[in-house]
């Protein structure tokens, strides 16, 4: 009687996506595609937390596949949404969640919750902030300004008749000066406006973090951004952080500022442990595959932020 051979399965990795004290309804991760060519997604404990994970193969998600696919828009962004899925699934129905670094990566469960369970008092804190509180995404720009009108023929050129060279390289000088100084002028109000919008924000928010402004290049502006913030805000006040942001959004077409916001989302901005101001605190879980910079995901409703 002639048997088939059994095929070894293909090494795989664990990927992880988020750390709960609750793990999930299995209907709902059921209901969730994480990464599409990895199994389903499934609960390991570690030491009285869950973490909501993922049996990737080790073929695309190891060091060098992973920063090959990374490299790619079109691969990073399907990344990018299918860890978002996983970390949304186990925040499901308001459950505190701690959301990972896009590709947190494992060689098994062992190593995994070995790097977890020794972590459970820091996560723990953070779960305690995060829980009940959602982030909220801020941006401002520079209100963009108005072409400068055409100069009339013979004014401010060489065209035309003219006094004298040199009063007409003074009058040319001193209309530069004025235009620079206008810009000036024009760009330290619309800071001082985004600062004074960060400044109200505080007010109704736990906490709040600036990133890095973007360039005009990802952004799409003629005009630069001035502030890219993130603000961390207690279900009790959103009714009230809400109101600001809508007087804060109104189009005014005297503004010196636009601003933009989206939320509430899952709070990325303020769940990496390895950022606390206190240098006491433990070192963040270690990640076996290389890491490209954290990447905040971005939902499908909302703009890509990589």
């Amino acid at each position: 009687m002639s048997t088939v051979p059994v095929r070894p399965a293909a090494p795989a990795l664990v990927c992880v996506f988020a750390v709960t004290r609750t793990p999930p309804d299995d209907a709902a991760l059921a209901a969730t595609t994480g990464h599409e060519e990895g199994g389903p997604l499934r609960v390991l404990r570690a030491d009285g937390l869950c973490l909501v994970v993922q049996d990737v193969p080790a073929a695309l998600f190891d060091e060098q596949a992973l920063a090959e696919r990374l490299n790619r828009p079109g691969d990073l962004e399907r990344c990018a949404r299918a860890h978002h899925r996983g970390v949304e699934a186990a925040g499901g129905q308001g459950r505190a969640v701690v959301p990972l670094p896009m590709a947190t990566l494992y060689r098994s469960d062992r190593t995994a919750q070995q790097a977890f369970a020794p972590r459970r008092a820091v996560l723990d804190a953070l779960l305690d902030r995060l829980r009940d509180r959602t982030e909220w995404a801020v941006k401002v720009h520079a209100a963009e300004q108005a072409a400068p009108a055409a100069t009339p023929a013979g004014r401010g050129t060489d065209a035309g008749p003219r006094p004298g060279r040199a009063a007409g390289g003074r009058a040319y000088l001193s209309r530069a000066s004025a235009r620079r100084r206008g810009r000036e002028d024009a760009h330290e109000k619309a800071r001082a406006a985004a600062e004074a919008v960060d400044a109200e924000l505080r007010r109704y928010a736990v906490a709040a973090t600036r990133h890095r402004p973007q360039s005009e290049r990802l952004t799409g502006r003629r005009a630069p951004q001035l502030l890219n913030a993130a603000y961390l805000v207690a279900d009790a006040d959103s009714a009230a952080f809400t109101r600001a942001l809508s007087a804060l959004t109104a189009d005014s077409p005297d503004a010196d500022v636009r601003v933009e916001a989206s939320g509430p989302w899952i709070p990325y901005s303020f769940a990496r442990w390895d950022e606390e101001p206190d240098p006491a605190q433990p070192q963040p879980v270690r990640h076996e595959a290389a890491q490209p910079a954290p990447v905040k995901p971005a939902p499908v409703e909302q703009e890509a932020r990589a």
